[in-house]
């Protein structure tokens, strides 16, 4: 008989980002993500967790009345990080926590 095994998380260096669901549509999109493109969901954390508010062409702060969102008491700017195929994660920081806000499996059409 073998005991059952868990996963274990993976660890954060004390200069590190913690990544959170601010939302279950961020959680379920998270999960299809992983799903089918679970390569670039690795990439994603690790950039996340290093470097969240690096500017590039593929990490930025969004535009206009997207580009802030007010959630769980605060006003933050919210940034969205691509992935191949369209995908976009829509986080912001507070601190040393990046909130996933919107996981977006292809390409949003707030902004197309």
């Amino acid at each position: 008989m073998s005991a059952k095994r868990s996963g274990v998380p993976r660890p954060l260096k004390k200069a590190e980002f913690e990544i959170q669901f601010g939302t279950s549509q961020a959680e379920k999109g998270w999960k299809d993500l992983l799903a089918t493109t679970r390569n670039s969901v690795v990439d994603a954390w690790d950039f996340l967790t290093k470097t969240p508010l690096e500017e590039s062409a593929k990490n930025h702060q969004l535009k206009g009345e997207l580009s802030t969102i007010t959630h769980k008491g605060g006003t933050f700017g919210r940034w969205q990080h691509e992935l191949p195929g369209g995908a976009r994660l829509w986080f912001y920081v507070d601190g040393q926590t990046v909130c996933l806000v919107d996981v977006h499996t292809h390409h949003p059409n707030a902004t197309k």
